[in-house]
């Protein structure tokens, strides 16, 4: 049912014609329309305001919060204080590119040279003005190429202090881990950055660049950054960085306290251990090869008990206990000190891991059948000893199997090539026994083995930051379309930073009681748009925001504002 209803605003009345409908037997309003001011409907009556001449829509909701983001930080204030303006210098500052960079990061990740088609079709001018045809990937190449490497690092150092300031953290737990990511750079393009090495994506001919990152436990907010060669190996990278790592997670604890730092098995070395133990202060939890440590991976599993885990409860209370993540502790000699050593046991991992396994030995054995028919027949190109087992080793490398899992024996008979495989049990049973396995190591003895656990879980962390730096859709670090050292360092850092606003909407939307990924917070407000309305005998337009859904509602009311009459309020003015 439709009826008119009348808002007392700053003491002058505006009408809007509201639906009400049951709702689960409850009166809502479920359609409601802005009239106006009753100046504004006599207009309408006399038909001055028969309808507009033309309607502009233009993307709103995802930029409007990116630039919220922003607003308490302000990236471009803090560029402009480490690289400020020039005496001549007009149009955007060196700041407001990094700015405008960032926020086409956070919500529609484009190239540099689809920059001013994108921002003409969102409300930039009313969020941001900007003069849109600077923003130009000639101009963004020719402010970037101002920055150094030195003024970038003292830029990441403001810019992690000021978000620190916003998001004060107790936490004494820091995850760190490195990735990497591709480029189309040509071979001979000079760089120092872009190199080849063992690509994550597995793109190992193509140039990379490596991306090291720490983020706290707690927020999992990113707190430090550092690209690196891509040919660097990460324990040589991890020494290089590990005094800077130290000062920062001094600075951020507030204190000359225990702090524990945990890492990937690929930063394990004794030079790298010997630096953590001369400092009083950090603890590490690192993981160990399974592939160095034959003991452990085959104790007998009655010695494990289940360990305290959210996901344990919840099966738990399903009635699958035997699905649990288990865990037994002993100790040992690594690194030249008496560490202590968890390893644990996940179940459902054994199982996913147990299932590739088999259809992996299936076929090498339906290869290995191949190879016989091929040996056996005496067939061309089949006949040399050593050519033959060198394709065996290799099609082992293929699968990524080991290549002891199958007696293959190759012995001459009356002169001529001869090949017999059959399984080999015994190995077989002992690579599946380490499915499911992860061994940790630590010197933090004081820590339960629930808490150790725990804190080597909560890695997913840090790798859901890189997770969400190589989506398409956010971020979208790579591939890196930057062809000089300067421009790729300027690129990394504008997704850093998009990265850690994502991550800030996340935990404010979560203290707001909104349980939502920054994901699909973006993808909602993506679609909250602004109007442009041209009506009839007026020469500027009138702006209106979309009506919001539920969710958009919900969204904006978790940041204090709400949309009413399509104009933006802040609650509580």
């Amino acid at each position: 049912m439709a009826h008119i209803h009348k808002k007392i605003k700053k003491g002058r009345p505006y009408y809007y014609i509201r639906e009400t409908a049951r709702v689960n037997g409850k009166p809502r309003v479920i359609n409601q329309v802005y009239l106006g001011s009753p100046e504004r409907i006599m207009k309408m009556a006399a038909g001055e305001l028969s309808g507009p001449d033309r309607i502009q829509i233009q993307e709103f909701g995802a930029l409007w919060l990116a630039n919220l983001m922003d607003s308490e930080v302000d990236i471009a204030g803090i560029v402009d204080s480490v690289v400020p303006r020039s005496a001549r210098e007009k149009g955007p500052s060196v700041g407001e590119y990094f700015l405008y960079g960032v926020l086409n990061r956070m919500v529609d990740p484009r190239s540099k040279r689809a920059l001013p088609e994108w921002y003409s079709s969102t409300a930039v001018q009313h969020i941001r003005p900007v003069d849109i045809n600077a923003l130009t990937s000639q101009r963004f190449w020719k402010k970037w190429d101002r920055v150094d490497a030195n003024q970038l690092r003292e830029i990441a150092s403001r810019f992690f202090q000021r978000i620190a300031e916003l998001e004060p953290g107790t936490s004494d737990c820091f995850l760190f881990d490195t990735t990497n990511y591709y480029t189309f750079m040509a071979s001979d393009t000079p760089s120092d950055l872009a190199r080849r090495g063992k690509n994550k994506e597995g793109r190992n001919w193509l140039r990379q660049v490596g991306v090291a990152l720490l983020v706290s436990r707690k927020s999992k907010l990113p707190l430090y950054y550092r690209e690196y060669e891509g040919n660097r190996h990460d324990s040589k990278l991890f020494l290089r960085v590990m005094e800077e790592l130290f000062s920062v997670m001094n600075t951020l604890s507030g204190r000359e306290s225990d702090m524990t730092l945990v890492i990937d098995k690929g930063m394990n070395s004794e030079e790298n251990f010997a630096l953590i133990d001369a400092n009083p202060h950090v603890h590490f939890i690192t993981t160990y090869s399974t592939y160095y440590a034959e003991d452990l991976i085959h104790v007998d599993l009655n010695k494990f008990q289940p360990v305290d885990t959210d996901k344990n409860r919840v099966l738990r209370e399903q009635g699958r206990e035997d699905d649990q993540l288990v865990a037994w502790r002993t100790s040992g000699a690594y690194w030249g000190q008496d560490r202590t050593v968890v390893v644990t046991y996940n179940p459902r991992t054994a199982t996913r891991q147990r299932y590739g396994f088999e259809k992996k030995l299936l076929r090498l054995g339906e290869e290995l059948a191949l190879m016989r028919a091929k040996v056996n027949g005496g067939e061309r190109n089949w006949r040399n000893r050593d050519r033959v087992w060198r394709r065996y080793v290799e099609l082992c490398a293929g699968l990524h199997l080991p290549d002891n899992l199958y007696k293959m024996e190759l012995y001459f008979d009356n002169g001529r090539l001869r090949m017999s495989c059959r399984k080999n049990h015994y190995r077989i049973s002992r690579y599946i026994d380490r499915f499911g396995k992860n061994i940790l190591i630590t010197d933090n003895t004081s820590w339960t083995t629930d808490e150790i656990v725990r804190a080597s879980l909560d890695r997913y962390g840090v790798e859901s930051n890189f997770r969400q730096s190589k989506d398409t859709g956010l971020v979208s670090l790579m591939p890196l379309r930057h062809w000089t050292d300067s421009k790729i360092r300027c690129h990394i850092f504008t997704c850093i930073v998009a990265l850690t606003y994502l991550r800030r909407i996340e935990l404010m939307a979560r203290r707001a009681g909104l349980e939502m990924s920054s994901a699909t917070i973006m993808d909602t407000m993506h679609r909250l748009h602004s109007c442009l309305v041209w009506n009839k005998g007026r020469r500027k337009p009138e702006r209106l925001l979309e009506e919001p859904s539920v969710k958009q509602a919900a969204i904006l009311k978790a940041f204090g504002y709400y949309i009413d009459g399509g104009v933006l309020q802040r609650a509580g003015e």
